[in-house]
């Protein structure tokens, strides 16, 4: 009898902790939904409003409403055309659908606003990468890591294009600084590294 009442407190437990998950996911869902009708009654309001239209647009995007999103910050570039955020995030966007060519598109365009940005030099560099044209996204992730030097990411990136196209040293090399900077990159890269050492020749 103690053991079977002891079973039925443990599953009515378990049962209210999964009615408290769903509770809260549905509660965090519904928080989502208003927040984005909130936004979406302001836009509508005030049609003329750039900056609350690129809100509208970053949460379509963080909703996945990839065409909503888009459209948002189409408008937004209509409205304004000196946000030029607007062009990194319908670079971002295609990135997401893996339309890379979009995103090359789109990312060049923000590039050209600040030709020595390093956070556009990255951004089109993985778009290079995606589409497997590693010598443009070494040139970029080269030109980024010039114009700042501790951004791991793009070490990182770079690293993997070396292996890719065969510079075995030069990744090697970055993969060493790695060890000193960020063990879970350099974990990361060894891994790559080692794949491309039993990749058919």
């Amino acid at each position: 009898m103690k053991q079977s009442f002891k079973h039925q407190a443990l599953r009515r437990i378990k049962k209210g902790a999964l009615l408290l998950c769903i509770f809260a996911a549905t509660t965090l869902t519904a928080c989502s939904n208003n927040e984005l009708e909130k936004l979406q009654q302001e836009a509508w309001k005030n049609p003329n409003d750039a900056a609350l239209t690129l809100q509208l647009g970053y949460k379509y995007a963080q909703e996945g409403r990839y065409m909503e999103a888009n459209e948002s910050f189409q408008n937004v570039l209509a409205l304004d055309p000196k946000r030029v955020e607007a062009l990194q995030a319908l670079g971002a966007t295609a990135f997401r659908q893996k339309q890379y060519s979009q995103a090359i598109s789109y990312f060049q365009q923000h590039l050209e606003r600040a030709p020595a940005d390093s956070a556009r030099l990255y951004n089109l560099g993985n778009a290079y990468m995606q589409l497997k044209q590693y010598d443009k996204a070494t040139e970029l992730y080269n030109k980024a890591i010039d114009n700042s030097t501790a951004f791991i990411d793009a070490h990182y990136n770079l690293a993997v294009c070396y292996a890719k196209t065969g510079r075995r040293n030069e990744a090697q090399a970055i993969y060493e600084w790695l060890l000193t900077k960020n063990n879970y990159l350099a974990t990361s890269l060894q891994k790559h590294l080692d794949k491309e050492n039993q990749a058919p020749k």
